[in-house]
């Protein structure tokens, strides 16, 4: 019998690949979405496409009210976008404070409201060097708290927390995953950048396997 489960889905690359694995697992998937005012909120466009498309639930939570309170990002706030690698200095622009908490605590809560026993997101290896939300000790005690926060215990999983970005795109394939349904850059224009540090994570893993990006690029 299927296991209900909450996918937290961005509509990137991960949190794709993330959803179509629970899916093979035969889980009862529902597909959480966060619009907490991010510039790149043509992802969840993509997001919405896929679970159109797979028939399955989905939700799109606006909390961009609280934006105020996430500030000094530069996916949320009023600063320029950082290019370089993941790993550069530069890119600890990107964190949102306390996000993957925020968004944990409200899919778990969900999760609980349906009576389903797991929460899934796409932390993976290459999101170590700069998010501390994405690295496996946090996960380790997002794990031990949600055991104990409500009468039921759900769990957080994280099929590719230490992967490389290259190694879930090979699993996706091997999944015949198409994705061109995923949108990756942090900038949020008609094209892909190409420069920032997402997406130049996922330009060297479709080159990693000599392979052509779908994504369209400015």
């Amino acid at each position: 019998m299927a296991q209900k489960v909450v996918v937290i889905y961005s509509g990137g690359m991960d949190s794709f690949t993330v959803l179509n694995k629970a899916l093979q697992q035969n889980e009862e998937v529902y597909a959480l979405s966060f619009d907490y005012g991010q510039k790149h909120k043509k992802e969840l466009d993509y997001a919405s496409r896929v679970c159109s498309k797979l028939n399955i639930s989905h939700k799109v939570v606006d909390i961009s009210a609280i934006s105020f309170l996430l500030a000094g990002s530069a996916l949320t706030d009023n600063i320029p976008m950082p290019e370089g690698h993941y790993e550069a200095e530069n890119m600890k622009q990107t964190v949102v404070p306390n996000r993957n908490m925020i968004l944990l605590s409200l899919a778990v809560g969900y999760a609980v409201s349906l009576e389903a026993s797991k929460v899934y997101y796409g932390a993976h290896g290459g999101d170590h060097a700069i998010y501390p939300d994405c690295r496996p000790l946090f996960v380790e005690k997002m794990n031990d708290v949600c055991a104990i926060a409500n009468y039921e215990a759900v769990e957080i999983v994280t099929p590719y927390l230490m992967q490389s970005k290259s190694e879930i795109l090979a699993e996706g394939l091997a999944m015949h995953l198409d994705y061109a349904d995923t949108w990756t850059c942090y900038n949020g224009r008609e094209k892909a950048c190409g420069k920032c540090g997402a997406c130049q994570e996922r330009l060297e893993a479709f080159a990693s396997k000599q392979l052509v990006d779908p994504c369209l690029y400015e």
